[in-house]
Order: structure tokens, then C-alpha cells, then sequence
């Protein structure tokens, strides 16, 4: 039996065949594009394992991301021709964007949206008018970049990273698709995040800030903030949602320094305005994805203004007056119709993300918190969305160096019946998830002392089809089969992810569990 070690070995040469000649690629199929971005470009995982913290702050990684753009074939100036709302912060950014594009494409406008991480395909991360780019797009996309890249490496490693190409990628999409405007989610950070090569967004927004990353973005919240503020840029409207005051000082120092054209806080007591249509979009107004939602609007509103501003010539809307639109309920019609935004959000799906899976075995809630402030916010909601005479069960695990045992203790006053610790693999080996397999070793040891942390009630498996098998056993022998037991999955959404490719592999937020 071929062992994983000599299966990846096998695999990367398939994909690569040395430098200095070009690549012999056995087939431009899906396939081995997937093969040739997870094992011959190094994936995040790695990157935030081997990176070292002063080399993580080192300007040059913007310039490299510079350089593989402008060998692959786009300048910067090409770049400036995208019109782009760029969002950074440690929690809800993903959901703040989904929003955000949401209500663009409901008024009428075509979207790009990249997004990190995904849950089942890559092709989720670079969405064409809300849906992922399909597998013949990505693929032609994706060859057409390598080669060109490949071909101009100066030496055998000359290539970018995982995040770095998709990036590179995601420009390409695009550009080709003339799209109208590019909601673009920053990967880790802000300054100098592969994203932020962008020179001229429109706006830009910061969801709430927390600590995260430490070891690349700093041990404080200043620190946090001013790399996530590494975003701002001259003439761009700055939003942000109300934050610690140590990182509000340092957004609104850095937006005066960055010469951003405004600074505006999202305040859920400003705006109870909107507060109708969050709930009507069944958005809980007192739950976190309120000030998200608050944010998106603002966001939204403040491109379609621009837009307008620039597009429209001949209308009662001139320059000198066309930001007081806001004060005037009329005008402000013309620009953001509120029942558009009621659809958008209403149907808005961002699964993983403080979702409820109900399935004939079992309801599932599924969130990908993975930092301190997330994880009480995740609290907060199963709390709140579950019953209380219900059995409730826990799925955990982590990525990278977080501190495990913080979280888990911010989860064990939740009293679960029993707890299950698994890797972030599915329990079948695809090629959408190889990069997750690599590491899946680390991961059943990290689950065992998870298990030793945990005590008495936890359990560790291989994979997550091991735990379902054994949830679904444990629920066949119950006689109180009315009450179902209430599943929370959490700490990581690559979790979530694996989960989600047995239980709705196609994303329908439905299964046939």
C-alpha cells in the first residue's frame, strides 16, 4: 500500500517536472489544476507555520504580489480600471461581504467576490454574480495564469503561494468578466495582505477587530488595528463598526493619514432606521450579524453613490450636493430601494457561518468561530437559536497554533451531552481537499489531547464520516426520538466545510441526512 508521504511525492511530480524547462502537465484538466495549486504552490497552512514574524511584516511580499500581476499579464493600471470594495477585520468580514454583494447584485449591478476560505471547492472563493466560477472557467483561468507564470520564473521556486496565485487569479476573472464592481475580502491582516495591492477602491470597511494572528499581526489591539487599517487609501470612504477604543484611535488616526476622503462608524443606535429591514430579512437585530448587516448597507450605498456620481451626466444629481442624498428620503429612493435590500439580505446565503442545518437525524449549528471573541459570540447564539431539553452534542477542532484550551473552555459551561474531537477531513480522500489531507496526521494527535483536555463525554476520530456514523447509531438506539439532538460544530470552518461535503456537498443550506 502506497504510503501519504509517496502518494503527495507522486502527486507533485505529476503536476511539475523541474525547472528550467516548462512543466509537462499530463493533462490541463480540473483536476490537475487543483493537484497543481494545493501540492506545488505552498498552501496558508504552511505559510503561516514556516513564516517567521519579521519577515511576515516585510514590504517586499506587496511587491512580489506586483510582480507575478504583472507576469501574468496585468499592469496596475489595468488593475485601477476595476471598481472595488475592499474589506478587512477579524470577525464577519466574509458575511459582511456576502451582504454587501448581495444587495449590489439585487439592484442590478454584475459582482465579483473573492472570498477565503472555502468550504468544499476553491471555485467558491472567486463568485461571478454570486455563484462560483464554474469548473471549465477555473480551469481555463487557472492554466492560462500558471503557464504564464511558469514560464517566467527566474529560478525553480520563482512561483507564488496558494493565496498569492488566487489572488493574481481573481484579478484575471474579473477584468475578463467586466465586472461592475469587485467585493474583495482581505485574506490575513490589511497591509500587507496579497489583496492590498489594490490603489483606489471606492470604499473600504473594517468588521470588528479582535486578536488573531498574533504571531504576524501583533500581540495588541493597536497593532491589530493598524495592519487591518493598512487598507485605507486616499479618497476612499473608510466604514468601520464601533471598536475598542485603544483600536478606534489608531482607524482614525490612520484614516487621516492614509488621506481617506471620510471616516464613518456604523452605529446600530444611529441607524434603528434599518432595523425594520434587518428583521424583516430575519436578521437578528440584536445578534452580531446586525452590525455586519448595518456595515454591508453602508458600504453598498456609499459605491452606488459613487457609481452614480460618475456615470450619470445628465440628471438632478450634481456633485455639490449628491452626498446630502442620504438626508433626502426621495433622492435616497432613486439610489437604494429598501425593499431590494430586504431581498438581498433575506436571501442571502453565507453557509457555515451561524447556520442551522436541520436534517432528519439531527439539527446542526454550524459556525467557523475560531478566536476568542467569535467563539462567545458563538456561545451567545446556540444559547440563544437552541432548546433547552434537547441533547446537545459538540463537534470541535482548530487550525494552526491557536490556544485550544481558551476556546474550550469558553464551550464547556455549555454542558454537552457528549463531544467529539476530528480532523478536517471528510473521510474520503478528493482533490478538492488534499491540502486539508496533508495535514490530517497533526491533526488526529491534536484531537487526542483535545480528548486528554476535555475529559470525561469526549471522544476522537478520524474523520468526520467517523462521527457521523456514530452520531447516527447513537440516535437510532434513543426512544425519545422527538426531541433531536442539537449538534453544534465550531473552532474551525474547515470543520465545517468537511462536514458540509457529506451532508450538502452542492451547498443548499438542505441534506438528506
Amino acid at each position: 500500500m502506497i504510503s501519504d508521504s509517496s502518494m503527495f511525492t507522486l502527486l507533485r511530480r505529476m503536476t511539475h517536472n523541474g525547472f528550467p524547462g516548462r512543466s509537462t502537465h499530463i493533462n490541463e484538466s480540473y483536476e490537475e489544476a487543483i493537484k497543481a495549486l494545493s501540492l506545488t504552490l505552498q498552501s496558508n497552512a504552511a505559510y503561516l507555520q514556516s513564516v517567521k514574524p519579521h519577515f511576515a511584516n516585510d514590504p517586499a511580499k506587496l511587491k512580489e504580489t506586483e510582480k507575478y500581476l504583472l507576469r501574468s499579464g496585468i499592469t496596475l493600471e489595468q488593475l485601477d480600471s476595476l471598481s472595488i470594495i475592499h474589506v478587512t477585520g477579524t470577525k464577519g468580514k466574509g458575511s459582511t461581504c456576502a451582504f454587501t454583494e448581495a444587495i449590489l447584485r439585487q439592484h442590478g449591478f454584475n459582482t465579483g467576490f473573492f472570498s477565503s476560505p472555502h468550504l468544499i471547492s476553491v471555485r467558491e472563493r472567486i463568485r461571478l454574480n454570486g455563484d462560483p466560477i464554474s469548473q471549465s472557467h477555473f480551469t481555463r483561468s487557472f492554466w492560462n495564469v500558471y503557464r504564464r507564470l511558469e514560464q517566467k520564473r527566474e529560478y525553480e521556486s520563482d512561483m507564488p503561494t496558494y493565496f498569492k496565485f488566487l489572488t493574481v487569479l481573481m484579478f484575471h476573472v474579473f477584468l475578463e468578466a467586466n465586472v461592475d464592481v469587485a467585493i474583495i475580502e482581505v485574506g490575513i491582516g490589511g497591509e500587507l495582505d496579497s489583496t492590498n495591492i489594490l490603489r483606489n477602491p471606492i470604499c473600504v470597511g473594517v468588521t470588528s477587530l479582535g486578536l488573531e494572528h498574533t504571531s504576524l499581526l501583533g500581540n495588541t489591539m493597536e497593532e491589530i488595528a493598524y495592519q487591518k487599517s493598512g487598507i485605507f487609501k486616499p479618497h476612499a470612504v473608510a466604514f468601520t463598526v464601533p471598536q475598542p477604543e485603544s483600536a478606534m484611535r489608531v482607524l482614525r488616526k490612520r484614516a487621516v493619514e492614509r488621506k481617506c476622503r471620510d471616516f464613518q462608524i456604523v452605529s446600530t443606535v444611529q441607524d434603528r432606521k434599518w432595523n425594520d429591514v434587518l428583521s424583516l430579512a430575519g436578521i437578528d437585530i440584536s445578534g452580531v450579524q446586525q452590525q455586519n448587516a448595518l456595515l454591508s448597507i453602508s458600504m453598498a450605498f456609499e459605491w452606488m453613490k459613487s457609481h452614480y456620481n460618475q456615470t450619470i451626466v445628465n440628471n438632478k444629481y450634481h456633485v455639490n450636493n449628491y452626498y446630502n442624498l442620504q438626508s433626502d428620503k426621495d433622492d435616497l429612493s432613486q439610489i437604494i430601494s429598501l425593499n431590494k435590500v430586504t431581498i438581498a439580505l433575506t436571501n442571502c446565503k453565507w453557509p457555515g457561518r451561524t447556520q442551522i442545518l436541520r436534517t432528519s437525524v439531527a439539527n446542526f449549528f454550524l459556525d467557523g468561530a475560531h478566536t476568542i471573541e467569535s467563539i462567545i459570540n458563538c456561545v451567545s447564539w446556540f444559547k440563544r437559536v437552541s432548546r433547552k431539553t434537547s441533547s446537545k452534542f459538540l463537534i470541535f477542532n482548530i487550525s494552526g497554533d491557536r490556544n485550544s484550551l481558551e476556546l474550550l473552555k469558553l464551550l464547556r459551561p455549555l454542558n454537552f451531552d457528549k463531544v467529539y474531537f476530528a480532523p478536517n477531513y471528510a473521510g474520503v480522500t478528493s482533490v478538492e481537499d488534499l491540502s486539508n489531507y496533508a495535514l490530517i496526521d497533526e491533526q488526529r494527535k491534536k484531537c487526542k489531547k483535545h480528548c486528554e483536555l476535555w475529559g470525561e463525554g469526549s471522544v476522537s476520530k478520524n474523520s468526520v464520516a467517523e462521527v457521523l456514523y456514530d452520531i447516527k447509531r447513537h440516535v437510532s438506539l434513543r426512544t425519545d426520538s422527538d426531541d433531536k439532538v442539537e449538534i453544534l460544530v465550531t473552532g474551525s470552518l474547515h470543520l465545517i466545510g468537511a462536514l458540509l461535503a457529506i451532508l450538502d456537498p452542492n451547498l443548499t443550506m438542505t441534506s438528506d441526512f
